[in-house]
């Protein structure tokens, strides 16, 4: 989980830092596991732009990832690591006793022929996914679900991870990435482990073009425009914009856009660090 740098033999190569790939086993993907994935350029159903700087990029398949994590009556053997272009960490391809085969983030460590499991009762291990209730305190967590049987919804990119803190009777207490605290239900699953390609916050594209192939379009300031196209614009000269806010008028820096009735509110301990 290293990444690579280039000697500045072209100017698009002079900042550019990418991962070294050592990690992945397999170039193709497992087909049965694919499906479509449509490029909407930023337009919805009428062709209205509603997502401004999106477009272009290379075409993509959709990886299907098992986020549940719910067959336990078998365990499964890992037979790669791969690349998956919608996502920042990397999948691993598993298949069952039974021979049935299914995607799944790869936590740091994983490794091509090692056996894991998943359900009430499972080892602790990296890779395993069981119930916050029997997970020791202070274990490094990912693929935390909120509601039992949902699928994993917190810690899924690249190089995060939540720490179980504590538990207190029907919850766990969860430190999560961002620094904030909160609790979850004991009878929500997590996967052991940090998620894998720790070093992807190094990276550097280098250049413009890599981020077209991304799908990602030149994006302008607000403070450059005109009045009429943005609130921050407009003004003689170099005009700084005013207060900074959003295309429709909303602030931004330090203005707070929870709902403060929110009903998960009562689950949060600590709010996330500014």
């Amino acid at each position: 989980m290293a990444v690579r740098k280039f000697k500045p033999v072209t100017p698009g190569q002079r900042n550019k830092v990418i991962s070294t790939f050592e990690e992945i086993t397999a170039k193709k993907p497992q087909k049965s596991l694919l499906e479509p994935l449509k490029s909407t350029g930023g337009r919805n159903n009428t062709g209205q732009m509603t997502v401004r700087y999106l477009g272009g990029g290379h075409k993509r398949m959709y990886r299907i990832i098992d986020f549940r994590r719910a067959k336990d009556e078998c365990t499964a053997t890992v037979q790669t690591i791969e690349y998956d272009p919608n996502r920042s960490a990397r999948i691993a391809l598993v298949q069952y006793e039974d021979g049935e085969k299914r995607y799944i983030i790869a936590p740091n460590g994983l490794k091509v022929g090692q056996v894991i499991a998943s359900g009430s009762g499972v080892a602790p291990e990296v890779g395993n996914c069981l119930p916050l209730a029997e997970i020791p305190v202070g274990t490094l967590v990912h693929c935390i679900e909120l509601r039992p049987g949902q699928g994993a919804a917190m810690a899924r990119s690249a190089g995060t991870f939540a720490q179980l803190a504590a538990r207190e009777g029907t919850h766990a207490v969860l430190r999560l990435p961002s620094g904030e605290t909160r609790m979850v239900l004991v009878s929500c699953r997590a996967t052991v482990g940090v998620v894998s390609n720790t070093d992807h916050n190094l990276e550097s594209h280098g250049k413009a073009g890599r981020r077209r192939w991304l799908g990602k379009r030149p994006h302008n300031r607000g403070v450059v425009m005109n009045p009429h196209d943005h609130p921050m614009g407009g003004g003689e000269g170099r005009a700084s914009g005013g207060h900074p806010r959003s295309r429709k008028g909303l602030p931004a820096k330090g203005y707070k856009t929870r709902n403060p009735k929110a009903a998960s509110n009562k689950f949060i301990i600590e709010r996330r660090k500014k």
